[in-house]
């Protein structure tokens, strides 16, 4: 089962993150009981997802989107009904898994646990190794413990076994991918040639009051829109970071009553030569290892210095023979328990007997010992200085985010008291347009939120020239501001528009008129009658899209070659006219790359994957009986 977890990463992964990804786990009862009814967000079966679930979940997803996103981050786009929904559908696809890898009776072994958790990048040292102190300290700032952590874990990697089992099932032929192959990589050779919209221009004759009817039917293209200029300040986690001071007294408490999380505990660096067999293996296949281990023992004792070419030409471990063996420093708890066992018994240079494991039969040989010790405060100071710091502006933003709430509304009518007390820049905003698209808002910078503009807008703002209400732009950012200039919207004058309407009215009846022509045109092609000057001949396919607009590509694709020539045709976008195509030569794909077709097979088949695992899903959801109660889903404290 692991070995089909292993050889489908790509789409187990990709599963997890749309079902799974940074969820916080509860305890596997909490799985199958519920506790309030009047929390219930969603029932799975007998088992139940409560509103604290639901909550943990939306906050984390929250804040995956506002580190990805940063400042363009928008929480009221984030907060709707919708994301609500889909945040709750997947809290019941993951529950759905678990509760079938249980039934399965599906787990993770403690050595495919410390596998896992060794590779994280973010726990191995400068040396690329795994740091026990780095796990600790990882562990720590999630708030969790050791076994909370891998007990989450061990339930991911449970549920890991169900999706890639499901992802095997996606199985596409050669032959099927051959022939999408052969589609895609079909050549056609076209001449080219475009009727072009300014020819026609020239003939193009307006109605009287044509661009008078046009801007009294679309005035709202020519609307100005309403603006205002605002001034702001802003209150967040790294203003008062900035402020923040800490001595070296409490430095030095800090490193004092946290000795343990600077200890770097002992490691030790091992050689091994790994003779593989299964531990479900039959006997008689573990007594042919054992026999092949003992042989090799034999050998490794005549001449302990040739450890490392013996384990070169014995070690079926592929991750470490080539390199005579060589595990690298580790610390306790980072291998399997045999195996970490005697290489903490050994002696520097001392070869174990065999050890045997989950993997096989071990030879090892201890060649290195780094001794346990506690780092020096000089050594730590700066990192203990910047939580400390850290430490210190959030609850020094805790304590003041409610009182800069009130002072922007009790003393509505200045920003100038809330940015002395606590020692904030008045800003000034260039004119800001009401409702802008939100792709302009990241532009806007702090003042790029949906929910501060509407306040911006409202009437407490541009008539009577209040703060607005302290709004949380970012997470640990607050934001007021106050209209310092407000222009209604307005309606630029017919007078100033019109050279502008006429152009466009003439440009848009120009392309009809070519597009007209370029019809007619094809039509006597079609008919058997080819008097076009053609031009730019030229191959396409559909894998080399670019040559083409993807309208004309689709149009000569569409047509059929089997009499050539053949013709097509098709109006181009934006006014740009007709293009005509005259097909001359079919060149189908006469020869196989045997890579393409692989990579066109893996991509194939990782859409049918998901394909299977969403039918796999939709009958789990069947027979587990989903029901999710839409209501729940609305928060009631904010």
């Amino acid at each position: 089962m692991f070995d089909s977890v292993r050889n489908n990463k790509k789409i187990v992964q990709g599963f997890l993150f749309l079902i799974a990804a940074s969820f916080t786990l509860y305890g596997v009862d909490s799985y199958v009981r519920g506790t309030d009814t009047s929390n219930e967000i969603a029932v799975v079966g007998d088992s139940k997802i409560m509103r604290q679930e639901f909550q943990q979940a939306w906050r984390d997803q929250m804040d995956r989107e506002r580190s990805q996103q940063g400042a363009n981050f928008r929480p009221e786009r984030f907060d709707t009904p919708e994301t609500r929904l889909a945040i709750a559908n997947a809290l019941v696809d993951r529950r759905l898994i678990l509760l079938e890898a249980m039934s399965g009776r599906l787990g993770a072994s403690n050595a495919l646990l410390a596998e896992i958790i060794g590779s994280m990048p973010s726990l191995q040292d400068e040396n690329g190794r795994f740091s026990q102190s780095r796990y600790e300290e990882a562990v720590r700032r999630q708030g969790m413990t050791i076994e909370q952590f891998e007990a989450q874990l061990r339930h991911d990697l449970t549920m890991q076994q169900l999706v890639g089992a499901v992802g095997d099932t996606g199985i596409v032929s050669a032959a099927s991918a051959e022939m999408l192959l052969r589609i895609q990589a079909e050549e056609r050779q076209v001449a080219e040639v475009r009727v072009l919209p300014e020819p026609f221009a020239g003939e193009i004759k307006l109605d009287a009051g044509a661009e008078k009817k046009f801007y009294d039917e679309n005035s709202q293209a020519f609307q100005i829109p309403e603006r205002v200029r605002a001034e702001y300040v802003v209150l967040s986690l790294d203003n008062l970071l900035a402020q923040a001071r800490v001595s070296e007294a409490e430095i030095k408490q800090w490193y004092d009553g946290h000795q343990e999380a600077y200890q770097q505990a002992e490691e030790r660096r091992a050689s091994h030569i790994l003779i593989t067999v299964a531990a479900t293996a039959a006997d008689a296949d573990k007594a042919k290892a054992q026999a092949k281990a003992e042989e090799v023992l034999g050998e490794v004792r005549k001449n302990p210095a040739k450890f490392a070419d013996l384990a070169r030409r014995h070690s079926q471990d592929p991750g470490s023979a080539a390199n005579g063996g060589d595990l690298g420093f580790f610390g306790r708890g980072m291998m399997v328990k045999p195996f970490e066992e005697s290489v903490f018994g050994l002696k520097d240079g001392e070869v174990s007997g065999l050890v045997q494991s989950d993997f096989g039969y071990h030879i090892i040989k201890l060649t290195g010992v780094k001794p346990g010790r506690q780092k020096p405060l000089d050594e730590v100071r700066g990192e203990i200085e910047g939580e400390l710091k850290r430490q210190a502006a959030q609850r020094r933003y805790a304590e003041v985010a409610e009182t800069f709430t009130n002072m922007v509304y009790e003393q509505s009518d200045s920003l100038a008291p809330v940015a002395e007390k606590f020692g904030l820049k008045i800003e000034q905003s260039q004119f800001l347009p009401r409702n802008p698209p939100p792709q302009a808002l990241p532009s806007l910078g702090r003042l790029g939120n949906e929910k501060l503009l509407a306040a911006l807008f409202s009437d407490d703002a541009v008539k009577h020239h209040r703060n607005t209400e302290a709004v949380e732009v970012a997470q640990n950012v607050l934001v007021s501001a106050r209209v310092v200039e407000h222009q209604p919207a307005s309606v630029r004058p017919f007078d100033s528009v019109r050279g502008d309407i006429e152009k466009m009215l003439r440009a848009r009846e120009a392309a009809v008129a070519a597009r007209t022509h370029g019809e007619a045109t094809l039509a006597k092609l079609r008919g058997g009658e080819d008097n076009v000057k053609w031009a730019l001949v030229k191959s396409v396919s559909r894998l080399q899209g670019r040559q083409v607009p993807a309208a004309a590509m689709q149009a000569i694709f569409r047509t059929d070659a089997t009499q050539l020539p053949a013709y097509a045709g098709v109006e181009l976008p934006n006014n740009g006219g007709y293009a005509l195509y005259k097909i001359i030569a079919v060149k189908p794909l006469d020869k196989i790359d045997p890579d393409k077709r692989r990579a066109l097979q893996a991509d194939y088949t990782a859409i049918v994957a998901q394909e299977d695992f969403a039918a796999y899903l939709a009958g789990l959801r069947k027979r587990y009986k989903v029901e999710v109660n839409t209501g729940a889903l609305v928060e009631r404290e904010r």
